[in-house]
């Protein structure tokens, strides 16, 4: 039997990796903004069904809630992947900034999660959630806060409503998220010039983190398995990178902000 599921960010990354494992047996609703796109997803399948959504504008969102409930009565599995990263020294990121990271990281998925309740049907919602959301990484800390915000408001809504609802917090993945951040950002990198170094060592780590980072297919496999589990735990972690900050978080706060300092003060004086 064909099960239904609905991936947002299905267009790169993750979600295209999940996208084209899904699609092969199922009916899979793959968001995208980009018309570009549009062509790649339907060659991925027949029995992929594309849809409009762009996370930061709650009309696009209602949009592709009701476009999805004209299609089909019931969704097995909901996948909140979509996302970027605002990156910055905190002290100059414009806080409409930090806004968008909440609403394209949290909020937009927690709307489109509620509209489409009434069609999830003891199925299961799997938060693509990061390492990140163990506590602080430097100049990123907008994209850390977005996503501990996405696990504690979906780990409620699944301990109010009996939900099954899973966060699976990866490691740095090689993905073109992080090219994409450079991007993003440039507007708040700029306003660094005094913080050059710091500045330098940011996005040479971004684009490290593209192409070096944990093979995507790792944590789609872990994401298959799991929705194939009759009861799965709430929260996975995977890469060795995520599993070494789930443990220093459990540090006391100011020997953790003294080791990020440190690391970052050799981080940087080691840049030409």
């Amino acid at each position: 039997m064909k099960k239904t599921y609905v991936i947002t960010g299905a267009t790169s990354g993750i979600g295209k990796t999940l996208l084209e494992a899904f699609a092969k047996d199922n009916i899979v609703f793959a968001g995208y903004r980009n018309e570009k796109y549009l062509d790649d997803l339907k060659s991925v399948s027949d029995n992929v069904i594309p849809f409009f959504i762009d996370m930061e504008r709650k009309d696009a969102i209602a949009q592709a809630a009701a476009f999805i409930k004209s299609k089909t009565e019931r969704i097995d599995t909901i996948i909140n992947v979509a996302g970027c990263v605002i990156a910055g020294l905190l002290e100059r990121i414009d806080v409409d900034d930090i806004r968008k990271q909440f609403e394209v990281n949290t909020f937009s998925h927690l709307d489109l999660t509620q509209r489409l309740l009434p069609l999830l049907k003891n199925g299961k919602i799997i938060n693509i959630s990061s390492m990140a959301s163990f506590g602080i990484f430097p100049f990123v800390a907008p994209y850390c806060a977005s996503k501990r915000a996405l696990d504690i408001l979906f780990n409620s809504l699944g301990v109010e409503s009996n939900i099954k609802v899973v966060s699976v917090k990866p490691g740095v993945i090689a993905t073109p998220l992080w090219g994409k951040s450079v991007e993003l950002n440039k507007k708040s990198i700029d306003r660094c010039k005094e913080y050059e170094k710091e500045m330098q060592y940011m996005i040479a780590n971004a684009r490290k983190n593209e192409t070096n980072g944990l093979d995507v297919h790792k944590v789609a496999d872990l994401i298959v398995k799991i929705d194939g589990m009759e009861n799965p735990k709430s929260s996975y972690t995977v890469g060795k990178d995520a599993f070494f900050a789930k443990f220093v978080s459990k540090l006391p706060q100011d020997w953790l902000n003294k080791m990020i300092r440190y690391g970052i003060k050799a981080k940087v004086s080691s840049l030409k």
